[in-house]
């Protein structure tokens, strides 16, 4: 593999073609098997953007060579577009480089002072941003408090956030995704409810009843946080569901409505939670309980003091694992996470005005223009976000002489692998063809955008770098468009995902707001 410099080279001669001559595209060396019969590559990709679809869409995507860089297709490369979930290439590659693929969170729990089995004041519980903080995680912490001998808090119990600033979430995000799990609240301290890390959210199961009588709702992990104002009913067997689960912005309430029918399994969703620091307290103050240990005060927010003696802490994975469910699964909130955690360790503050630049700036350093990138969040949720698809190519390219390239290659979506911490994304995409195992490569979707950008190897073995970005297309995602790049880029036809187009593309599940 070429070092850095060599690629950068590479890349900005083919970026002065791209502006000269941008219909001169070189062949992919290597023969494809017989069955794909591929012609010629500029002609194969020409033809698959032909689609009706993306009549009037902004189109951009690049193919290169991934030793050399040189580009072997483009069309639209340098269009402004939006990159959706593309944008998490930038900022994992920006966390891996900046904080260190060993960087770990830590949660802790301090006091002033113990006396006997008294704390004689506040207990603290201090977090640094961790997303991967579960309600068994929270019992653990509250275990090692319990077997110092406390038994009783004479103060308040105080959830200390303060390592990031108090802005939950970014100003332009859309208002009406704010319940779901995707865009929950950003905080220091924070609760998971799953093994996926959707960090900010509470799991909320509805089950049916007794015909006409209510449902029954849980919430897990168990909260006094979140209210629950349960309208809905239990319809009689057979009926269909028309279960609601909605929280209005500023509020903790889940209002439950509709009809669940009788006999029916019971519906499970992500509900995002305000205030996710408090929502931490309370979890482990009932693991406090749990095991013997009772707070005589009131739950609040406040700073840990100098000198606070630390009586329990915990450290998350490594950042080199958490990439896995970060980009296999799309996680926004993990995303948002590691932008504060690099405003707080390059710049003392934890923010998104702080974490953002740092961000650009690394990705400005790997030879993207200045004037070509905005970024205005971490996961690419927001409408703001600008880059293009020659400049998606060039970080991936750069990437690759990165010493933390082999475990970020490997926590990127593998096409047609049905583990769903393998095939990630791109899980149901692109079976039975060459691409099937064989591509590794990051999705994004939002409404009128679709990407797929990473890497791929022809059928010489000669590892290539593409990527396809699509704004304003017709209809649903076209995702079989992509799915075709990059089965053609690894040797097959399109014939292989045609039928993909009668189908309802799948979405990234961090996405769906009804994600399940």
């Amino acid at each position: 593999m070429h070092g850095p410099l060599t690629w950068v080279s590479s890349v900005l001669f083919a970026g002065a073609v791209l502006l000269t001559a941008p219909a001169a595209h070189a062949g992919v060396a290597g023969t494809a098997p017989a069955t794909a019969a591929p012609g010629d590559l500029r002609t194969d990709l020409d033809a698959i953007l032909a689609d009706g679809r993306l009549h009037g869409a902004t189109v951009g995507a690049v193919v290169r060579d991934a030793r050399t860089g040189a580009v072997r297709y483009a069309r639209g490369a340098v269009q402004a577009a939006l990159p959706a979930s593309n944008q998490k290439i930038y900022t994992s590659g920006a966390a891996l480089s900046l904080l260190g693929a060993g960087y770990r969170f830590r949660t802790s729990v301090h006091a002033g002072r113990i006396s006997g089995p008294s704390v004689k004041g506040n207990l603290y519980l201090r977090g640094t941003g961790d997303p991967t903080t579960r309600a068994d995680d929270y019992d653990r912490l509250a275990a090692r408090v319990a077997a110092r001998g406390v038994r009783r808090v004479e103060g308040d119990l105080v959830a200390d956030d303060g390592w990031f600033d108090a802005v939950r979430t970014p100003p332009h995000w859309d208002p009406a995704d704010l319940q779901y799990s995707y865009a929950a609240q950003t905080s220091a301290l924070t609760v998971s409810p799953n093994e996926v890390f959707d960090a900010g959210s509470v799991s909320v199961s509805v089950a049916p009843g007794a015909a006409g009588g209510p449902v029954r709702v849980a919430l897990a992990p168990a909260t006094g946080v979140v209210k629950i104002d349960n309208r809905a009913v239990t319809g009689r067997r057979g009926s269909s569901s028309t279960l609601a689960v909605d929280r209005a912005a500023g509020a903790n309430t889940l209002v439950v409505s509709g009809s669940h029918p009788e006999g029916a399994a019971p519906l499970t969703v992500l509900r995002t939670v305000e205030e996710p620091a408090l929502y931490a307290a309370d979890v482990f103050r009932r693991a406090l309980r749990a095991h013997g240990v009772r707070v005589a005060g009131t739950t609040g927010r406040g700073t840990t003091p100098k000198g606070a003696a630390r009586i329990a802490a915990r450290s998350s994975m490594p950042l080199s694992r958490l990439t896995v469910p970060f980009l296999k699964l799309s996680n926004n909130m993990i995303a948002e996470v590691l932008v504060k955690a690099i405003g707080r360790e390059e710049e003392g503050t934890g923010s998104w005005e702080a974490g953002l630049p740092v961000v650009e700036r690394y990705v400005r350093a790997q030879g993207v223009p200045a004037g070509r990138l905005e970024m205005a969040d971490g996961s690419g949720l927001s409408r703001l976000n600008r880059t293009t698809a020659q400049d998606v190519s060039t970080v991936l390219g750069r990437a690759q002489s990165a010493r933390w390239f082999p475990a970020w290659y490997a926590a990127l979506p593998v096409a047609g692998d049905p583990d769903r911490l393998v095939g990630g994304t791109l899980a149901g995409r692109m079976r039975g063809t060459p691409a099937a195992g064989n591509v590794h490569a990051k999705t994004g979707t939002l409404t009128g955008v679709t990407a797929l950008s990473g890497y791929v190897r022809d059928p010489s073995g000669r590892r290539m770098i593409f990527s396809v970005v699509l704004n304003g297309h017709r209809g649903p995602a076209p995702k079989d468009i992509e799915d075709e790049i990059a089965v053609r880029l690894a040797g097959g036809s399109s014939a292989a995902v045609r039928e993909l187009r009668t189908a309802a593309p799948p979405l990234e599940c961090s996405w769906v707001r009804r994600c399940r």
